[in-house]
Order: structure tokens, then sequence, then C-alpha cells
């Protein structure tokens, strides 16, 4: 009897051989020929869940976006629930803005793949709408963040958003140099600079 296959697994399974290249060779390498190889399939199997390349680089894509937003949403709650400008809360959010960053090798493939596809996101149309909704839902953690940290002292609309940009400009600075020069930016690097700046916001 012939052997079922999970498609969800299988397309998970070939994302993950998408991840792997991205990582190490770049997004260029990224091909539906290359991608099967590394995932051990035959080209034809992996057509079988990709129409082609456009679709399999959208949809990996969003699978790396969802994976980052999964784990920056799950450390909401703990955020959320503890005592405004406390400690407690002021690690809460270091903890969950640390998911965004390439501190160990896990978020670090993430970091990269997440970057490498914004990056081609400039000249790929095909993966501008991921693109949008990654930086959309990423800005909207981000905007909790702010609002949890500095809210109470009558800043208005413009002070938050402002807060809400520079702390999100210091992300993606910090997701770049720790993956460009990562002998400098370690990882306890990356949290001592985090620390400050959100000691900074909470005053």
């Amino acid at each position: 009897m012939p052997k079922i296959v999970d498609a969800e697994a299988r397309r998970a399974e070939i994302v993950e051989a998408v991840f792997r290249i991205i990582a190490v060779d770049g997004l260029e390498r990224a091909s539906l020929r290359e991608v099967a190889d590394e995932a051990g399939l035959a080209v034809g199997s992996v057509r079988h869940y990709f129409a082609g390349s456009d679709e399999l680089l959208r949809f990996s894509f969003a699978a790396v976006v969802d994976r980052i937003l999964a784990r920056l949403t799950a450390g909401l709650p703990a955020m959320l629930e503890s005592e405004p400008r406390s400690e407690s809360r002021r690690e809460a959010v270091l903890t969950l803005l640390g998911e965004f960053l390439p501190l160990d090798e896990d978020r670090a493939v993430d970091a990269c793949v997440w970057m490498a596809f914004k990056n081609a996101a400039r000249i790929r149309p095909v993966l501008a709408a991921e693109a949008d909704r990654s930086h959309r839902e990423v800005a909207a953690v981000v905007g909790q963040v702010i609002t949890a940290l500095v809210r109470g002292d009558g800043e208005d609309q413009d002070r938050l958003t402002v807060e809400a940009e520079r702390l999100l400009a210091t992300l993606d600075g910090l997701c770049m140099h720790a993956l460009l020069q990562p002998e400098w930016m370690t990882a306890q690097m990356c949290r001592d600079v985090l620390d400050r700046h959100v000691w900074s916001l909470a005053g």
C-alpha cells in the first residue's frame, strides 16, 4: 500500500530547505532544483506542492514572518500582565524583543531569511505584499511595547509613533549588525544595547 504523505509536513520540509539555502548561500540560490536537492526530493515532487519559484518564495517568506510573529506575540501576555514601570515589565519587554534578534542559531536563521526576503522585496514585486504585512504586524507589536513602556505621562500620539519607529530602527540595526559582524555584535552585546534602549524608554 503506498505511503500517505502529509502535505502540510512536506511543505514545511521544503520551506526548511529554502531557509537552509538562504542562510548559507543567499536567496539567489533558492531555485526549485536547488531546493529539491537540499530537501532530498525530485523537482517534480516540489512542483507538486508549489507551482513555481514565485509561489515557493512567497510561501517561505510568509512562513518565516509567521514564525517570528508567533514568538513575539507569545511574549505579549507577560508584558501586559506585569506592573507598569516595574522591573518585571522591563524584563518582559526585553524577553519579548529578544525573540526578534539572532540571539541563538534558530533565531539567527530566521533573522537572516527574513532580512533576505525583505531586501529582495524591493525588486521582486511578488514579495511586496508579504514584506508590507511583515512590517505592519511587527510594527503593531512594537507599538504595544511602546505604549506599555511610556504611556501615562501625557505623551501624545506623535511621540509614541516616533518612539515606535526608533525602536523598530534599533531592532533592525541590531539584527543586521549581529548577522554581519557576529564576532563584535554578540548576543550579549545585542542584549546590552537593547536593555539600554528600553531603560531610556522606561525612565
